[in-house]
């Protein structure tokens, strides 16, 4: 017992000496445990800011994206431990790209004046930009407007509170499949291989905006919707790597680390930043069911709560950004773009994956009925699993 508490004794001074030491230096981490939620918010009928941060301290998730920098979700979010990760517009990027003042307002008028009441982790520059269409005018400003925001942090001493980064969709890449064949577009790579260089120097991650439900939706034909849903089924040999995948989330990361690889970035991490699963959609995307959708969240949160890697990165344990908290009415596309809600505007649960509700909801939307129990036994006593893990885990770490 006494050689014990000398070695604890010997651990807490080295922590103290690294700590205060003036060559120490800290490097901002904005993801706590591997669970996290995006809180868009592109509707007309969402409950206020600060309703939604209790609703998410009752859920006991902690990690929380959203899209811009609205004051009123900052303020809401103060003193709740909530960590935060805000965004920057793809509309604000040229602008941020060409006039360093005027990132550094932006980032003094939006993280600064709130920190550290409002724990702001994180500024996510843009989303999507690079490989989409849409944003190729900006797609040349990106990394100015990524190292004007940084350069900013660092001028107000946040830098090591704060981390940099920008979601990326699974257009940037040349080809997924299997995923030791991925590479980065060539479209793209001009603009990715400098960006990804200055990210390894502030060690920021690569985001990544992974769907296996559009995977899926767009090749029916040649995926097994089990294979998408975490389900049982053959899943896919990879022969470069000799590893086999059972879920397509993870041949979809791990394709991701086969480019950065090839790219020379092997060490990057990647987290993901969106993956969800629509609960109603078009004619054209049958698999957007309420089903499904409970049967992709539900196991995406057992796989996130083993805290292990992908078969590529084993030791790198995953961590995703689920979209999204809500349904968002307002969101042009498709109709699935407007379902991938886990909870109702009302608070209710869209349906039951093991997380509590502000509101009581349906018994068809959110408690199982007799039947449901008998004929899905094992996801009543796997969410107690979760319930119970949610609570002991922060009280470990």
């Amino acid at each position: 017992m006494r050689i014990l508490h000398i070695l604890l004794r010997l651990i807490f001074l080295f922590l103290i000496s690294f700590l205060f030491s003036p060559n120490a230096k800290l490097t901002a981490r904005a993801f706590t445990g591997t669970y996290g939620i995006n809180y868009g918010r592109i509707a007309d009928n969402l409950p206020s800011p600060d309703k939604v941060a209790t609703l998410l301290r009752a859920a006991k998730i902690k990690n929380v994206r959203i899209y811009d920098a609205d004051q009123s979700v900052l303020q809401a979010f103060s003193g709740t431990g909530l960590e935060l990760v805000i965004g920057l517009p793809n509309e604000h990027v040229k602008e941020m790209s060409n006039n360093s003042d005027h990132a550094l307002t932006w980032v003094k008028d939006n993280v600064k004046a709130f920190l550290p009441g409002t724990q702001i982790v994180g500024i996510a520059v843009g989303n999507e930009v690079l490989g989409n269409s849409d944003n190729e005018d900006i797609w040349g400003s990106l990394l100015g407007a990524v190292k004007n925001v940084y350069n900013a942090t660092k001028e107000l001493g946040i830098d090591n509170v704060v981390q940099i980064s920008t979601a990326h969709s699974q257009a940037v890449f040349a080809n997924s499949y299997p995923p030791s064949n991925c590479t980065f577009a060539e479209s793209v790579s001009q603009y990715m291989k400098p960006l990804l260089d200055f990210f390894s120097k502030i060690k920021s991650p690569f985001c990544l905006n992974a769907y296996p439900f559009l995977a899926y939706t767009y090749n029916p034909g040649k995926i097994d919707v089990n294979y998408a849903l975490f389900q049982s089924n053959e899943g896919i040999y990879d022969e470069k790597t000799d590893l086999h995948y059972d879920n397509l989330l993870d041949a979809q990361i791990d394709a991701a680390y086969a480019a950065l690889e090839d790219a020379g970035y092997k060490k990057m991490e990647v987290i993901v930043t969106e993956t969800g699963w629509a609960s109603r959609g078009d004619q054209n995307e049958p698999a957007a069911t309420v089903n499904n959708a409970r049967t992709y969240n539900y196991n995406l949160r057992k796989r996130l709560a083993k805290q292990k890697g992908t078969p590529l990165r084993p030791k790198t344990v995953l961590k995703a950004y689920i979209f999204a908290l809500f349904n968002e009415d307002s969101k042009p596309g498709p109709t699935s773009e407007r379902n991938y809600g886990l909870y109702k505007p009302d608070m209710s649960v869209a349906y039951d994956i093991g997380f509590p509700g502000l509101k009581s909801s349906s018994a068809v939307s959110s408690l199982l009925t007799l039947k449901e129990i008998r004929a899905r036994g094992h996801f009543v006593f796997d969410a107690l699993v979760l319930a119970v893990s949610s609570v002991v885990f922060p009280l470990i770490l």
